[in-house]
């Protein structure tokens, strides 16, 4: 196992953690009140998720609390009843002390993280994307704090935490599901190409084609070269490719953006961003 990538993991999340503490420290008292993308959740409830979940991390049971009505509409599954267990404990405690809170457990979870040995790193176990060594759930942490910290700034109109290790992250993450999206979620026809331009100091260029599978269902797959024009090509900056893709825009929102554009078959390039939104 690549020591890199448990150093990259803990660097990531040390960059966005303290990028976030950092925010939550200038935030007045109101703001943390503002609502943000996540439904039911505040400013607040954002860093009171990122606890909860290194809580998890550490051992610590969810708290035994009720549960308010209100949120039942968007509570899924029992991951997210488990997550919002740890957010209504906290509902009730100023904001300042939840940064403070999450700024000792930052600190706590760092040291332990930099003490784990590599056969640590290397253990399987569960996490939101299924049975993975340790080190690429800690890849995954790194993805939400980030995504989560663009939730606060975007709500409290603090724009920042950008084109570092978070955001990297994110993108590829997120660049890896769209052939996915193109050929199961849109089902897109073999010989299909495609071509999403996301913009920005970490952007990139993802070209796909599709092709029937040993099943005969529609498979798209990255390719570097597309020749000639491609069916359909989407651009998109990426603060509004990310924000799509976890589910914080809706497709007609991300198309109206400043900054995106569609080239070739309107119909595909609209379907695609329809069915983007591969986390929530």
């Amino acid at each position: 196992m690549e020591q890199g990538r448990s150093n990259a993991a803990v660097d990531g999340l040390a960059e966005v953690w303290g990028s976030l503490i950092g925010l939550g420290e200038s935030l007045g008292d109101d703001e943390f009140e503002l609502a943000t993308a996540c439904p039911g959740w505040t400013v607040k409830d954002q860093f009171s998720h990122v606890i909860g979940t290194e809580l998890l991390l550490e051992g610590e049971p969810a708290p035994d609390v009720e549960l308010p009505a209100s949120s039942a509409p968007y509570l899924h599954n029992d991951l997210g009843v488990l997550n919002e267990r740890f957010v209504a404990a906290r509902r009730g405690r100023p904001g300042q002390q939840v940064v403070a809170e999450l700024r000792a457990l930052a600190v706590r979870r760092l040291d332990a993280l930099r003490a784990l040995d590599e056969e640590a790193w290397a253990l399987l176990g569960p996490s939101p994307i299924g049975m993975v060594p340790y080190v690429d759930y800690m890849g995954v942490r790194v993805f939400d704090s980030w995504v989560h910290e663009q939730d606060v700034r975007a709500a409290s109109g603090r724009p920042g935490g950008r084109s570092g290790m978070g955001e990297r992250v994110a993108l590829d993450r997120m660049e890896a599901s769209m052939p996915y999206v193109l050929g199961r979620r849109v089902g897109a026809a073999a010989g299909t190409t495609f071509q999403l331009e996301v913009a920005g100091p970490l952007g990139r260029t993802v070209q796909l084609v599709v092709a029937l599978d040993d099943d005969g269902r529609p498979r798209a797959v990255a390719t570097p070269v597309i020749t000639g024009a491609p069916t359909a090509a989407v651009r998109l900056d990426a603060d509004v490719f990310v924000r799509r893709a976890c589910g914080r825009l809706s497709a007609g929102e991300a198309l109206a953006s400043p900054g995106t554009s569609v080239v070739g078959d309107g119909d595909l390039a609209r379907r695609f961003v329809d069915q983007m939104v591969v986390m929530v």
